[in-house]
């Protein structure tokens, strides 16, 4: 499946968007769609550490860490793991048409800092079913 491309004037505007209300709004987004069926996976040693998804081709970077309630979104500058890709790369994990693993091997996602950190938590993302995760979503996204 072919994806749309992000017009360059809209990767640009994107780009100048300051990071905190990006990172308010991925983690307000991770909350209510995602975080209800994260919740039950043991988290426990990530509590507190610092995460960044970088979206490499929007310019766009979400620094957030891990409560007990979900996602937190952060202030920028300093994050224990980075995780960096293409827009349409993240889509692509998220919809689960693409392996982690194989777009690490590729160099097209990247994992920075504390690697061994980033890979626990790309590990347990990907025993959670793509079924669990849509789960949660409302109806209209969940056909998207």
């Amino acid at each position: 499946m072919t994806l749309p491309r992000i017009p360059i004037a809209l990767r640009r505007a994107i780009g100048v968007l300051p990071t905190f209300p990006a990172s308010l709004a991925f983690s307000l987004a991770g909350n209510l769609a995602l975080w209800p069926s994260l919740r039950d996976l043991d988290w426990q040693e990530v509590y507190g550490r610092r995460f960044c998804v970088k979206v490499n081709d929007l310019g766009l970077k979400f620094y957030f860490s891990i409560g007990r309630q979900g996602f937190v979104p952060e202030v920028a500058h300093g994050a224990d793991v980075t995780f960096s890709a293409g827009a349409e790369d993240f889509i692509r994990l998220g919809l689960r048409q693409e392996d982690p693993d194989t777009l690490f091997f590729n160099r097209r996602l990247l994992i920075e800092g504390d690697t061994e950190l980033g890979l626990r938590v790309k590990n347990m993302l990907d025993g959670v079913e793509l079924d669990a995760l849509l789960r949660y979503l409302p109806p209209t996204l969940r056909r998207v």
